[in-house]
């Protein structure tokens, strides 16, 4: 005797909420606006990853562009990889605040694991080239000549530059891991 059994329900996850924008009294306001992307871990490193590069990109325009020549290529690695990757950085944290679909297809899609392996990639190489120029060309004129603010401003920056470095490598594991459950 065949066993009939009733229907099949499956329950889809949602990484995020389903309800969108501002909860304003009795209603929700701006639902277009995606706020709960930032209580996510994806939302926490992508917001690291742009504020820090912006800052990295910042120190490497205001004090080391002076100092380029004596830098060399390291600065112009650093300051490529932070401008790439601050601007990719930006656009997909503005796609996923504005909008849930764009970030459930954009992180669902294999274009997270290779910009984020990329990138991580791309800034740790970087700032141990940029630690290593900032050491040989620049640390002697740091204790010779007072008030040579450069060094401290590199050094600040290729330290960071591993942290984002470091940021992006574990965003482009969690974003493999996410890739991989959605297949």
């Amino acid at each position: 005797m065949k066993r009939s059994t009733g229907p099949i329900i499956r329950m889809v996850s949602n990484d995020t909420h389903g309800a969108g924008g501002i909860q304003c009294c009795f209603c929700r306001c701006c639902t277009c606006i995606h706020l709960e992307f930032f209580k996510t871990l994806p939302g926490v490193l992508k917001v690291c990853e742009t504020v820090l590069s912006g800052f990295i990109q910042s120190l490497l325009v205001n004090y080391g562009l002076r100092h380029s020549s004596t830098i060399g290529t390291a600065f112009e690695g650093a300051l490529t990889t932070s401008s790439a990757c601050f601007f990719t950085s930006t656009v997909l944290l503005a796609c996923y605040f504005l909008s849930e679909k764009s970030y459930r297809l954009i992180r669902a899609s294999l274009f997270e694991v290779i910009f984020n392996s990329l990138s991580c990639f791309f800034y740790l190489s970087s700032a141990s080239f940029l630690a290593v120029s900032t050491k040989m060309f620049l640390m002697a004129q740091y204790y010779v000549m007072p008030g040579f603010e450069v060094y401290p401003a590199m050094t600040a920056a290729y330290m960071l530059s591993g942290v984002v470095g470091l940021i992006h490598g574990a965003d482009a594991y969690f974003s493999y891991i996410h890739y991989k459950s959605t297949r």
